[in-house]
């Protein structure tokens, strides 16, 4: 029933917009590490005030290809995460390799003693890490200044199964609703490191009304009255968890 469906279509963190891929065309390799924050309300300002003073030093970064892209976004709604930064890069070991490097660039440039970087800790003391595998989606440069993302946790053993779903039943609606200019932007990624989480669906577009109406639009236009699919799908990544995310800065070069 419809009620199921909604677990299947979702949004925010991941990929570019708006080339879209032909359905015979092989999805880029694209890796993110994202870590996902655990803040204490009152002191965000702090952690927003640090992510964008590094700003200057990732996005040169980016400019310098040490990585495909990487972001700082902010809770809307959702579960008990409060920020979300992330990276991207063409290969596992390359992400990993980013990771260290962006410590490594803000130390040499503002010190090992940095107070806004104490500020920062205090501000959002614990995170968690995920490295995803982008399947499906869209590539490009731009994406919407809001998302919904869906986190999904699958059964192991069925999950070539749900990324079959995704290319067969998904991707093409998901597609012309980015032609359409209704989405900015939409992914499906695959869990490769981190926590329960298995897959992760995004999705944005330019505000939230659009962003909602079109998450409702797209379980229409995939499934309407047949829930066949999607109680397949429920079956095998059926526990999920939904968030709405604020982009704060973004940053992708030009590949």
């Amino acid at each position: 029933m419809k009620k199921i469906l909604t677990a299947v279509i979702g949004l925010a963190l991941s990929v570019w917009a708006p080339t879209l891929l032909a359905q015979d065309d092989e999805m880029p390799d694209r890796f993110t590490y994202a870590t996902y924050f655990y803040c204490n309300n009152g002191m965000e300002a702090d952690a927003d005030a640090f992510a964008m003073r590094n700003a200057e030093v990732y996005d040169q970064m980016v400019e310098d290809g040490e990585m495909l892209g990487w972001g700082w976004m902010s809770h809307h709604t959702g579960g008990q995460w409060r920020r979300l930064q992330w990276h991207q890069h063409d290969s596992l070991e390359g992400v990993i390799a980013a990771t260290d490097a962006m410590g490594t660039a803000v130390e040499e440039k503002f010190g090992k003693e940095d107070e806004a970087g104490d500020a920062f800790s205090a501000a959002c003391p614990h995170h968690d890490d995920y490295v995803w595998k982008v399947m499906n989606g869209t590539t490009g440069v731009e994406r919407g200044k809001v998302g919904f993302s869906v986190y999904h946790r699958c059964d192991v053993a069925r999950e070539e199964r749900a990324d079959e779903i995704v290319a067969e039943h998904v991707a093409p609606v998901l597609n012309k609703m980015v032609e359409e200019g209704k989405l900015t932007s939409w992914g499906w990624q695959s869990h490769v490191i981190g926590g329960s989480i298995r897959k992760l669906q995004t999705m944005s577009a330019k505000d939230l009304p659009s962003l909602l109406a079109a998450r409702t639009a797209s379980v229409e236009a995939i499934y309407g009255e047949d829930d066949k699919v999607g109680q397949e799908f429920v079956e095998i990544c059926g526990p999920h968890l939904d968030y709405i995310w604020n982009l704060v800065h973004e940053k992708v070069g030009k590949n």
